[in-house]
C-alpha cells in the first residue's frame, strides 16, 4: 500500500519510497499515467536489487492520489512533484518521462542545488503549447474557448479531456522559451518511431538547454512507451552512468 504525503495545497500525493544510499533516485511519469507503469516498477526492482534509494509517485489526479485529473495542470504537478522532492533528504537524480521529462526540467530548473543528475525518456517539454494546442483545428479551438475543455482520443484508453486551464497554465510553466542551464550531468533517451513526441523535440532541447555535460541517445524504432526490454535496460544503464558521473 502507498504512503500519503500532504501538501501545503491540501492534496493528498501517494508514493512508495525504497530505502537505500543515495543520491535518491525520482520517477516523474507522464501526462494520465501513475507510478504502477512499467517503467517505474521497473526501476523500482533495479533500485532494491542495488540498494538504491528510489521513490515513485503520483501527481494529484493521478493514479491512487487525490483530485479529479481533468483539474489539473502542469503547474499543479510541478508543485506536488516538488513537494515529493522536498520530503527527501539529500541529492536527487531524477528521471522523467514524457511530461514527467517537462516537470523534471522545471523542478531543475527551480531547485539545481538539489538535483544531482537528470535521465529523460522522450521528453515531452511544453507539450500543451508545442503539440495541443498547435494540432488544434479552428473548431477545437472555438470549443476549448466556448465550452471550457476539449475531448482529444487517445492511443491508451479513454479520451483526454483538455481543459483551457491546462493549456494557459502550461504558457505559465514553458522552458524551451527561455534560458535553461543544466548543471548536472543529463542524460535523454528519445525512440525514434515515437508517435507522441517527435525525435524534433528531442533535439530542440538538446540545442536549447545549456551545461557541461547533457546528451542524447536515440533508439531506432523505438516507440513512446520504451518500455520493451532493450529500452528498459537503456533506461537502468543512463541512470547508473549519471550515478557514476555523481561518484566520480
Amino acid at each position: 500500500m502507498a504512503d500519503v504525503l500532504e501538501t501545503r495545497q491540501g492534496r493528498r500525493i501517494a508514493y512508495h519510497r525504497t530505502a537505500g544510499t543515495g543520491p535518491t533516485v525520482v520517477f516523474l511519469g507522464g501526462f494520465k499515467s501513475d507510478m504502477g507503469g512499467t517503467k517505474a516498477v521497473h526501476l523500482e526492482a533495479w533500485a532494491r536489487a542495488r540498494g538504491r534509494a528510489f521513490v515513485r509517485f503520483d501527481y494529484s489526479g493521478h493514479g491512487e492520489s487525490s483530485g479529479r485529473f481533468e483539474d489539473g495542470a502542469i503547474g499543479d504537478w510541478f508543485v506536488d512533484a516538488q513537494a515529493v522532492l522536498e520530503m527527501i533528504a539529500g541529492p536527487l537524480v531524477l528521471v522523467g518521462s514524457s511530461m514527467g521529462g517537462w516537470i523534471s526540467l522545471l523542478c531543475a530548473r527551480a531547485m539545481p542545488e538539489r538535483i544531482a543528475g537528470l535521465v529523460t525518456i522522450a521528453a515531452a517539454p511544453d507539450f500543451t503549447e508545442d503539440s495541443m494546442w498547435a494540432g488544434f483545428d479552428v473548431a477545437q479551438k472555438a470549443m476549448l474557448d466556448r465550452e471550457g475543455q476539449v475531448a482529444l482520443p487517445s492511443d491508451y484508453g479513454d479520451p483526454y479531456v483538455i481543459t483551457r486551464r491546462l493549456i494557459m497554465d502550461g504558457r505559465d510553466h514553458l522552458v524551451l522559451r527561455a534560458p535553461l542551464h543544466l548543471g548536472c550531468p543529463v542524460r535523454s533517451l528519445q525512440g525514434t518511431a515515437d508517435a507522441d513526441v517527435d525525435v524534433g523535440v528531442a533535439l530542440r532541447l538538446l540545442d536549447h538547454a545549456t551545461g557541461p555535460d547533457i546528451r542524447l541517445t536515440l533508439v531506432k524504432g523505438a516507440d513512446h512507451r520504451f518500455s520493451m526490454p532493450e529500452c528498459l535496460d537503456l533506461i537502468v544503464t543512463a541512470v547508473e552512468e549519471v550515478l557514476d558521473l555523481i561518484r566520480g
